[in-house]
């Protein structure tokens, strides 16, 4: 009996010395990026000159680094996938399906969130230089999730390096990442995600006015707490661009449905609940722009079969624009999430 007692110490004193051990590995190696900083850049084969009067198409996706196809569930949501089902082979086919829809957008500005650089789960494939270089368009990175392993959950994630990425045929004059505040304490903190925006700077010609894009994708996974500090801090740099003159188009994922938006499909009970975007909260001159006949992500809580009538899904994804964005089209492009959890959505719009 004092063997078996002895034993166990043994074994449990080791759990304790390697858990404490990866714990101390995560904090000293934990990715502390500064309030803002300069986004990676790569040009593309294209610099468009930006005036106002022209129309612009801007599209906004949500890749799901090209790993959560219509065949894939997460466990975060319910399900129990942790890395994409099919290996290297499945995440190759999702990055085509991706990048034919975005060539078929034929959009000048692509905001494109949840975009893999060097992660275990999609086979460490670049997808930053697969989007830029297949596209020819200017491209600006910033980095919204590193860490050398995540241990969570089993088997666990492992490294990761994700971000966003803005596509554009014009060439900014600044690219930067703006950190957002982080809702989550040590030491979960230290293998989260640590959000931003991506804000770049094109010049308006002959109007000494820029056009400020700001790339986004707000907390998940929080109390909500996290969501409303993010979403004042982007609300707040906003109407600040706009007090100086400038046009401002954001667009990404809220993980936030909006006001007064129909539910579609089954029932929300037990599943990822998003938090509510009000108009309210808009400051002057800054408007909400969505399509709302059509959900723009579906519940990771199982595989989607295209049953709409009873899968979840939410309209969590749209634009904020300032006033002086004229909005002609907005829409939902129904991909039926065939290569990600996300259905993109397209805007056309003319800088006054």
């Amino acid at each position: 009996m004092r063997k078996a007692l002895k034993t166990i110490g043994i074994v449990l004193l080791a759990v304790v010395i390697l858990a404490g051990g990866l714990i101390g590995y995560l904090t000293i190696t934990e990715f502390r990026p500064a309030s803002v900083q300069d986004a990676a850049q790569t040009a593309g084969q294209t610099s468009a000159t930006l005036r106002a009067g022209e129309s612009i198409r801007v599209l906004t996706f949500n890749t799901g680094y090209a790993g959560l196809d219509k065949s894939q569930d997460f466990f975060m949501d319910g399900g129990s996938g942790v890395s994409p089902t099919g290996g290297r082979a499945k995440v190759e086919e999702n990055l085509a399906g991706i990048l034919a829809a975005i060539q078929e957008a034929n959009a000048q500005i692509v905001l494109l969130q949840e975009v893999d650089q060097s992660s275990a789960r999609t086979n460490r494939i670049d997808e930053t230089a697969y989007y830029q270089q297949n596209t020819g368009l200017n491209a600006a990175y910033a980095v919204n999730y590193q860490c050398g392993f995540v241990p969570f959950p089993l088997p666990p994630i492992g490294a990761v390096k994700s971000g966003v990425l803005t596509l554009s045929a014009y060439q900014p004059a600044q690219a930067q990442r703006q950190s957002l505040p982080v809702p989550f304490k040590w030491p979960i903190r230290v293998a989260n995600l640590k959000r931003c925006l991506l804000v770049e700077r094109i010049p308006v010609a002959d109007s000494g006015r820029e056009l400020v894009l700001i790339n986004l994708h707000l907390e998940a996974y929080d109390d909500g707490e996290g969501k409303a500090a993010q979403t004042r801090q982007l609300l707040d740099f906003i109407h600040q661009e706009y007090e100086k003159g400038n046009y401002v188009i954001a667009g990404g994922d809220f993980n936030q449905t909006f006001e007064g938006v129909q539910r579609f499909g089954g029932s929300w009970e037990g599943k990822w609940t998003p938090g509510v975007f009000t108009e309210d909260e808009l400051p002057q001159g800054v408007r909400l722009v969505y399509d709302p006949s059509l959900p723009t992500c579906r519940s990771l809580d199982q595989a989607y079969t295209g049953d709409r009538d009873n899968h979840v899904f939410y309209l969590i994804d749209g634009f904020l624009v300032t006033d002086n964005v004229q909005v002609e089209d907005v829409h939902t492009v129904d991909l039926d999430f065939a290569y990600s959890d996300h259905n993109p959505m397209l805007m056309q719009v003319t800088l006054l």
